[in-house]
């Protein structure tokens, strides 16, 4: 198990090493500038700078928070809700149409209107977030809700559970197979999302650091905050990746 994790891992880290030697290469033969296209060796002084002075982890925290904030907002809306929809077939029906007709507007449409309804600052971007992670961890749920076998809710009436107990007990647990997978989607798209609208409504955030240093023609600064945003991105996913590892998540697929 060892063996295979630091195989794995040397071989990720020979990549990365291969892609820094091109780059290296490509900033020296290219003919582009420092400031078009900045070298690693450069990259990493002003990485260095963003990390001494605080501005990375300044802007670090503002994205994380307002991913944080619109993920939560999702996952405590659309994890219900999905449930309670895939359990009412009724309510699929009345609420499908409208379900399919929103989820593939992109979050990024709706950036005018957010900042016409919230301003310029953490709203705008929390909603948009909200909104990218909402619409996938909604359908999911739902679908997931309508594939738990039936087997299962024939022994909740069997031991006459109320219906909070089927939720809480039959439905959550056996679609939590299903879900983590969204949730890791899900939480992708926030980040991405997070990214482009902090490059608009809000004057902070790893968006913003990206946008600013474009305009002072720090592409150096540019290019470590899509390093960070990239690491960032490992850290995130390796979390709900860590969810998948829990055993008692696995009883709803068996």
């Amino acid at each position: 198990m060892m063996h295979d994790k630091t195989r794995r891992l040397l071989l990720s880290l020979v990549v990365f090493a291969a892609i820094g030697a091109i780059w290296e290469l490509v900033s020296l033969y290219s003919g582009w500038s420092a400031s078009v296209f900045p070298s690693p060796r450069r990259t990493a002084v002003g990485m260095w700078e963003l990390i001494t002075n605080g501005t990375l982890l300044k802007h670090s925290v503002a994205s994380l928070f307002r991913v944080t904030a619109g993920y939560y907002l999702a996952v405590i809306v659309g994890l219900p809700l999905g449930i309670i929809l895939g359990w009412w077939k009724t309510g699929q029906v009345l609420f499908n149409s409208v379900i399919q007709f929103l989820r593939p507007i992109s979050p990024l449409a709706w950036i005018p209107l957010a900042m016409l309804w919230f301003g310029i600052g953490d709203k705008p971007a929390i909603f948009l977030i909200f909104l990218s992670s909402f619409f996938p961890l909604l359908v999911s749920t739902i679908t997931a809700v309508n594939h738990i076998n039936s087997l299962y809710f024939q022994v909740a009436a069997n031991f006459n559970f109320t219906k909070f107990e089927t939720g809480s007990k039959i439905i959550f647990p056996a679609i939590l197979p299903d879900i983590l997978p969204a949730l890791r989607i899900s939480l992708g798209i926030a980040w991405l999302v997070v990214v482009a609208a902090e490059m608009i409504a809000v004057k902070s955030g790893l968006g913003y650091l990206i946008l600013d240093s474009r305009n002072a023609l720090r592409m150096d600064y540019v290019m470590d905050a899509m390093i960070a945003i990239g690491a960032i991105g490992i850290c995130l996913d390796r979390i709900i990746i860590q969810l998948n590892k829990i055993k008692s998540v696995s009883w709803g697929s068996v």
